[in-house]
């Protein structure tokens, strides 16, 4: 599906025999569709609703693989009240503990009244 989406129809994540040749030897869930859960994290549940975007930096470190549990951290590590302007350390965990994803976000934001800190699990 996010494949026809988004028109990412690389092998690595859609052709078995393919992916059995390469470094990983099995399919890999695309990287970008990682990315997008952490925006459903933060448009849905923390900042939440109404939060835009404003600059998102990522570094893929690990794999991850279809059928991965995956568990996604925001950290405020600053916020200008003044500008309504969040920063968060972000950070994805696979079922075993293993980083697979780590970046900071900048968002707009209402107000952060009350929270530092906010995960939640997506299914790879």
């Amino acid at each position: 599906m996010f494949a026809e989406v988004t028109g990412d129809a690389n092998p690595i994540h859609l052709d078995e025999a393919y992916a059995a040749q390469t470094r990983y030897g099995r399919r890999i869930a695309h990287g970008m569709l990682v990315a997008s859960y952490v925006s459903t994290l933060l448009g849905t549940k923390f900042p939440g609703p109404g939060t835009i975007y404003m600059s998102q930096g990522f570094r893929f470190l690990k794999p991850v693989f279809l059928g991965d549990t995956l568990d996604i951290s925001a950290v405020v590590t600053t916020y200008r009240a003044d500008k309504g302007i969040l920063t968060l350390e972000i950070e994805v965990a696979n079922q075993d503990g293993t980083r697979v994803l780590t970046g900071e976000a900048v968002c707009l934001v209402t107000g952060v009244a009350g929270y530092t800190a906010l995960s939640g699990a997506a299914a790879g």
